[in-house]
């Protein structure tokens, strides 16, 4: 018998509805608290590391996710103009049979995940979250209901709810550099991801996402959320410092309801992330700037370690979730702390700075299962 058999997930994203499929797969009765209305229909691109994409394939999902994404193989390196620097060999750390990347609209990896949590059993409720928990399971949600779990997960986000409730006054942190990301159509020669290090940004870059579409992005420095001002003239006027496909799109920044603007924050809570049954993963408990693209492998991968616990053992205890925390504490803050590393570098204008040293022990580190 699982140490469970009843969980409440609080937060139906990338980490929450990957547990409950793993969950409800098994036969436990799993019910998903979502504070959005609905899926996502609006966003970005996502991309997707090689052991993200080994999750993906053990949830059963791998086959849907390989169809709308578009996968790579190599890095590209250009100049400003859009001259080529150097192209390098992406770690494949899912794993020989896998993509080192893959690049897809996050809303199309939402509604994948979203059919697979009810094709697995998994009651899913969106618009509701939860106003109240004790240490016991005991839930009262925000349309005045109550509830009693086994365990619940708090598995949303960044700004966890679940994580005040709970007691752990941690906060995100930001970096100092703010990220303008735009929806787009993919030109014909867009098959990786380049970037650019250097002219007005930080970082310039562009993942693809599909046959027709891809993401592009511009990093510089944080500016103040609520003086954002016009968005397409910000975003085209950084844009004129680069060429090549950058030119093209130039063009296509035109619309601001493609366009995203978010500062790079970091979160780490500290071991343990559990208050009693209640227990937090995902961004609830780490986050990090996207300069590693390992932000949704390090959420699918706790989403799969606390399955494989939870259905190994016969009582859920202390003990569980400390071995959860064995697992998972020092891989994440690794990750965290390196992606925070190398926007620091780049903050201060670090020229000699190991970068491939510190991305090549991520990628080693990364390669084994947790």
């Amino acid at each position: 018998m699982p140490a469970v058999e009843n969980v409440l997930i609080v937060g139906g994203g990338t980490a929450g509805s990957a547990l409950a499929i793993l969950l409800a797969r098994a036969g436990v009765a799993v019910d998903v608290a979502e504070i959005e209305a609905g899926p996502a229909t609006l966003g970005s691109g996502i991309t997707l590391q090689g052991n993200a994409l080994r999750v993906l394939r053990d949830l059963g999902v791998w086959k849907q996710v390989s169809a709308a994404g578009f996968a790579f193989d190599s890095l590209g390196l250009r100049t400003p103009g859009g001259g080529l620097l150097a192209e390098l060999p992406d770690a494949r750390t899912g794993g020989p049979d896998l993509p080192a990347t893959l690049g897809m609209n996050r809303p199309e990896l939402t509604a994948i995940l979203i059919k697979a949590v009810r094709e697995n059993g998994a009651r899913l409720r969106f618009d509701l979250t939860v106003d109240a928990l004790t240490d016991a399971g005991e839930v009262t949600f925000s349309d005045g209901t109550t509830g009693a779990y086994d365990l619940v997960v708090g598995a949303d986000g960044i700004r966890s709810k679940v994580r005040g409730l709970i007691g752990v006054d941690v906060a995100p942190e930001p970096t100092g550099m703010g990220i303008w990301r735009l929806h787009t159509r993919r030109p014909k020669q867009v098959e990786r991801t380049d970037l650019v290090y250097g002219g007005p940004c930080f970082i310039a870059g562009y993942c693809p996402t599909g046959p027709d579409t891809m993401y592009a992005y511009l990093v510089e420095h944080a500016r103040p959320r609520e003086a954002v001002g016009d968005k397409v003239a910000h975003m085209r006027a950084l844009a004129e410092g680069y060429g090549g496909v950058w030119d093209e799109i130039r063009e296509d920044i035109t619309d601001p309801a493609r366009i995203n603007y978010t500062w790079f924050e970091s979160l780490l809570v500290d071991r343990p992330w559990n208050r009693g049954r209640t227990v937090l993963i995902g961004d609830a408990a780490h986050a990090c700037p996207p300069t590693l693209a390992q932000g949704a492998a390090q959420c699918l991968e706790d989403a799969a370690v606390l399955a494989e616990l939870l259905l190994a053992a016969d009582r859920l205890d202390q003990g569980l979730f400390d071995a959860f925390m064995d697992r998972r504490y020092e891989r994440v803050k690794a990750v965290v702390e390196a992606s925070v590393q190398l926007a620091r570098w780049q903050l201060d204008g670090v020229r000699d700075a190991d970068v491939p040293g510190l991305m090549g022990r991520i990628a080693g580190m990364v390669t084994e299962r947790p």
